[in-house]
């Protein structure tokens, strides 16, 4: 399983040319899934993701996680995460998931986030063509992979 995280002002996604999700201050999370990927991936991501320390304190320094800022999350999947360009120049994706299992995963993690933070999150369409928009603050952008726990 692999994220993107990117700490934003505001963010939104649309679907032919409809507003289906949007947040203020939060998280934009794009997430990829691969064929090994299993419960316990999504677990350590989201304990990961909804502590990391990337908001600013009084001081500015990065010391506030997403729940001590009541941040919100808008949650994307996006295969081309696991995109290999070893060879070739058109990009391979051996290693993501196949639709079933990662629209199963993609709807596990949505639930997980929610059970975690006692509230829903927003999402995109899993498979649609997605317009996501953002304002990117500080800019602060983190990949994260659970097979390789960085």
């Amino acid at each position: 399983m692999r994220v993107v995280v990117q700490k934003v002002k505001n963010a939104s996604v649309k679907v032919n040319n409809q507003l289906i999700g949007e947040i203020k201050n939060g998280l934009v999370v794009l997430v990829g899934y691969e064929s090994l990927d299993t419960s316990e991936d999504i677990s350590w991501m989201i304990q990961k993701i909804i502590k990391m320390r990337i908001f600013e304190d009084s001081e500015n320094k990065l010391n506030f996680s997403v729940l001590d800022v009541d941040g919100e999350i808008l949650l994307i999947s996006q295969f081309t995460l696991h995109a290999s360009v070893k060879k070739g120049n058109r990009p391979s994706y051996i290693k993501a998931a196949d639709s079933k299992k990662a629209k199963q995963m993609y709807d596990k993690t949505i639930i997980e986030f929610e059970t975690v933070l006692k509230r829903k999150i927003s999402t995109g369409k899993f498979g649609a063509n997605m317009e996501v928009s953002l304002v990117n603050n500080g800019p602060v952008t983190i990949t994260i992979d659970s097979k390789k726990k960085e």
